[in-house]
C-alpha cells in the first residue's frame, strides 16, 4: 500500500507562484508514473502533468509553459512548480502515483488563485 502526503497548496494573487509537494511512501516502493490531476468545483477531475521514472514528463495543454513536474526517486517525491497561476487554475488538486500493480491517490491539497 502507498501512503501519500501532498503539501504546498495555498492562496496566491494571479501571476504568483506555488509549489505542490508530495511524497510516497510504503514498502518496497518502486513508483512508475507520478503526476498531478485536479478538480474544480462542479468539474470532473482532469490530469495537469505526469512524469514517468526516467523523468519524461507530459503536460495538459492548459498548463504548457506555466507548470514545471519534476521527481526525486531517492525520496520518492514528486513535485509541480506553478507559475503564472490564473483564477481558473483554482481547484484540489491531487497526487497521483502508479506502480506495476497498484495506482494511489492523496487526499489533495486546495489551490486558490484571486484575481
Amino acid at each position: 500500500q502507498v501512503q501519500l502526503v501532498e503539501s504546498g497548496g495555498g492562496l496566491v494573487q494571479a501571476g504568483g507562484s506555488l509549489r505542490l509537494s508530495c511524497a510516497a511512501s510504503g514498502r518496497n516502493l518502486v513508483l512508475a508514473t507520478m503526476g498531478w490531476y485536479r478538480q474544480a468545483p462542479g468539474k470532473q477531475r482532469e490530469l495537469v502533468a505526469t512524469i514517468t521514472r526516467g523523468g519524461s514528463p507530459n503536460y495538459a495543454e492548459f498548463v504548457k509553459g506555466r507548470f514545471v513536474i519534476s521527481r526525486d526517486n531517492v525520496k520518492n517525491t514528486v513535485y509541480l512548480q506553478m507559475n503564472s497561476l490564473k483564477p481558473e487554475d483554482t481547484a484540489v488538486y491531487y497526487c497521483n502515483t502508479k506502480t506495476l500493480s497498484t495506482e494511489s491517490w492523496g487526499q489533495g491539497t486546495q489551490v486558490t488563485v484571486s484575481s
